[in-house]
């Protein structure tokens, strides 16, 4: 096994992935398989961390977790957004290393060993999963979509202290300990969690950046609407 036994190692497993879900159960069951089948070798947990989704999301991660104990569940009552979602998933395990991904299975969970090893073998905080440099792809987003993230990513620039290719991408994996140094100075708010921990961190990070190729939605719809947009807005406002 790949847990941390030793002293200079942890009692839990390696690797947390942190999925913040709304309405998404038809998915659930697939990313798990597929994170299986990922991460041979890995000793790994899967947190979902679910706004009291009304389509039983919950429900149906506490049925996947009788049968693997590797799955959780932390359902959220009367709270909303994925920023404080991911932060409360990451807080709630123990593991060394966190990976925040999408439940709609766009991100590719193939580059998470390439990742970790990254984060194992060099002097690195964060590794981001890019949509925007050599190698990596939008896939079959819409021309309207990818516009949108154009711009966001853009206007990104106005409170980022070096160049990312994709500061809008919410796949990426960290080092716990890194998260500890810039947790209180998350603003927690919207659903660009990445952002926040770029612009909370400043020039006192070590980065990293590996493409990947967006894949489409099978199941249930994208949260992306107006008031995501809002919360973008507010981001920037109170990070300018």
């Amino acid at each position: 096994s790949s847990c941390y036994s030793t002293e200079d190692r942890y009692l839990s497993c390696e690797l947390a992935i942190i999925i913040p879900t709304c309405n998404e159960r038809d998915n659930v069951q697939t990313l798990v398989s597929s994170l299986e089948q990922a991460l041979p070798g890995i000793d790994w947990e899967i947190i979902f961390v679910d706004d009291d989704s009304p389509d039983g999301t919950a429900a149906a991660v506490r049925n996947l977790a009788l049968a693997d104990r590797r799955v959780h569940c932390l359902q959220r009552l009367n709270r909303k957004g994925l920023a404080s979602a991911c932060i409360e998933g990451i807080l709630a395990s123990s593991a060394p290393f966190a990976a925040v991904m999408d439940a709609d299975m766009q991100h590719d969970e193939r580059i998470l060993p390439e990742m970790l090893a990254i984060l194992k073998d060099q002097p690195v905080d964060i590794v981001i999963g890019s949509r925007y440099m050599a190698g990596g792809g939008t896939g079959n987003l819409s021309p309207s979509r990818v516009w949108i993230s154009r711009v966001a990513t853009a206007m990104s620039r106005v409170v980022l202290s070096r160049a990312v290719s994709d500061p809008m991408s919410g796949y990426f994996m960290l080092r716990r300990s890194f998260f500890d140094k810039v947790m209180r100075k998350l603003s927690g708010r919207g659903f660009k969690i990445l952002l926040d921990i770029l612009v909370s961190a400043g020039t006192d990070i070590r980065l990293s950046e590996r493409p990947y190729t967006m894949r489409s939605r099978v199941y249930g719809d994208s949260k992306l609407g107006a008031m995501v947009i809002w919360e973008y807005l507010m981001l920037l406002l109170y990070r300018g």
